[in-house]
């Protein structure tokens, strides 16, 4: 199910901040010397955003922002939210203001709001493709440099959750750390001794062996990583409720369905973030 549109927004200092870097790397020291040597100062356009295939919308208040940085007096109208399931041709939003802004602002806004729609597409495939088992979607730090908060925030617009965002904010041990500590209660006594306690632990595994080990020691979460889904179903057998199931690892739309019918709780796909294809939007002149 595609999350609340209404209580989907961004910070607005992550999204001006964005939005200035973009545009900067856009407009450079000379600005747009094609527009500019075209359009009069004085010149006033309307343009509407339309979307050219299906999809679910991400990063309005982008592409809002992206507009009203070059001219503030700029009005910008979603006609849908953020986590909107839109049809090929529909009408994404309308904006009024300086020619010269429009022109100069489209890829930016277009840039910003097609890479994080197609993220909440995929997403929203995903979801839909379990649905009626109790597995949830979630995205990966495999995410674009600079674009993480944007990224996750799509996929939440597409139904799917966040797993941590970065290394601060929750432990997952996996098996690099495990042999560069000499062993996995090496590894877990030496966290135990410096997280706090509101700070969740998660062991990855590899095999039933290895999820055996993790689970006589006081951890939050397993993730169960590659395994095939025969394996995967004895893994939440031997788990047996006690903590929370992630699989990892050769996920895709054919087979995620299998993955989740195991009885995880959560299934975490890099594509999400990685391999979304943008959702081809438009600005069409009025």
């Amino acid at each position: 199910m595609i999350a609340e549109p209404a209580k989907l927004r961004l910070p607005p200092f992550l999204v001006d901040r964005a939005v200035a870097a973009a545009l900067e790397e856009d407009l450079g020291q000379a600005g747009d010397i094609t527009t500019d040597a075209i359009i009069p100062a004085h010149a006033t356009a309307e343009a509407e955003i339309v979307a050219r295939k299906e999809g679910v919308i991400a990063g309005l208040d982008l592409a809002a922002a992206s507009f009203k940085a070059l001219d503030p007096d700029a009005q910008f109208v979603a006609d849908v939210a953020d986590g909107a399931k839109v049809r090929a041709e529909a009408h994404i939003a309308r904006v009024q203001g300086k020619a010269r802004a429009l022109l100069s602002v489209e890829r930016v806004a277009l840039n910003y709001l097609g890479h994080l729609s197609g993220i909440a597409t995929l997403t929203a495939a995903y979801v839909a493709a379990i649905e009626g088992t109790k597995a949830r979607i979630a995205c990966t730090r495999k995410t674009t440099p600079g674009l993480r908060a944007f990224e996750k925030y799509a996929v939440r617009a597409g139904g799917g959750i966040n797993h941590r965002y970065g290394l601060y904010d929750a432990v997952l041990v996996k098996d690099n750390h495990i042999a560069a500590a000499g062993g996995l209660a090496q590894a877990l006594a030496k966290l135990r001794a410096r997280t706090g306690h509101l700070v969740k632990v998660e062991v990855e595994v590899d095999t039933l062996d290895q999820l055996d080990e993790a689970l006589h020691f006081p951890i939050d979460a397993v993730l169960l990583d590659n395994m095939d889904v025969a394996t995967l179903k004895k893994a939440v057998a031997l788990v047996n409720g006690r903590v929370p199931t992630e699989a990892s690892g050769g996920v895709n739309l054919e087979t995620v369905r299998k993955i989740a019918e195991t009885g995880v709780d959560l299934i975490s796909v890099g594509a999400l973030t990685h391999s979304a294809p943008h959702l081809d939007l438009a600005l069409e002149w009025r």
